[in-house]
């Protein structure tokens, strides 16, 4: 299983990986992008990933 991280400080909340892969990450109130959850089966989170414009987000193998 893949281990799936946001650098808060990289993301600038723009909602493109909430947009993508929901199950995943959700923007809070603070305005970053958030993991909510490591289950990738319903989305591709490396494409997510490589969509991020900041490269905020890591997937591990």
């Amino acid at each position: 299983m893949s281990k799936v991280t946001v650098n808060e400080d990289l993301c600038i909340g723009c909602g493109t990986c909430e947009s993508l892969c929901p199950n995943v990450f959700k923007i809070e109130a603070d305005g970053k992008s958030h993991v909510i959850s490591q289950e990738c089966g319903e989305c591709n989170c490396q494409e997510t990933a490589d969509s991020c414009p900041v490269s905020a987000i890591v997937v591990e193998a």
